[in-house]
């Protein structure tokens, strides 16, 4: 099987320090920073915003970046950022890959979860969501390199 493994990752995330998927906070920053969701796909993807509002989905074209800063939703208590490869395909059972967060305002701390509902819609391209390097290596990252969750649970900072 020839998997299409892009050179540059599909899903690129910028994580305050606080960020963790597990129960014990690393650290405490208390200005937020933001998701950033870059398609490298050689095709576009659907991006919808869900939390106590649900605004117009947002294509995103070849190359194209979305900024979603984090915030705090005092009705569900987080958001999720759901992704598909056809238009409206949140309402349409089309598969999804959810890259759902909450953040604490008193503690400065984001927690998440990436994974994917009614099928994997990136399969044959590499995922990744981590720490953008800003001049180190973006070595603390989920990596799903063929565009499929790993089986099991997985917390950040697993390594394999």
């Amino acid at each position: 099987m020839h998997l299409k493994t892009m050179s540059l990752p599909l899903l690129t995330l910028t994580l305050p320090t606080a960020t963790t998927a597990s129960p014990i906070p690393l650290r405490k920053q208390l200005h937020p920073a933001n998701a950033t969701i870059t398609n490298q796909c050689p095709f576009p993807i659907y991006l919808t915003a869900v939390s106590s509002l649900t605004p117009p989905e947002v294509l995103l074209g070849v190359n194209a970046s979305y900024t979603h800063p984090y915030h705090h939703d005092p009705q569900t208590g987080g958001i999720s950022l759901k992704l598909t490869t056809v238009p409206n395909g949140l309402y349409t059972g089309a598969a999804q890959t959810i890259f759902a967060y909450t953040y604490l305002e008193r503690t400065g701390q984001v927690w998440f979860d990436l994974s994917d509902v009614f099928g994997d819609p990136f399969r044959g391209f590499r995922v990744r969501l981590g720490p953008m390097p800003l001049g180190g290596n973006g070595t603390d990252a989920i990596v799903w390199e063929d565009g499929v969750p790993p089986r099991g649970r997985m917390e950040y900072g697993d390594r394999k």
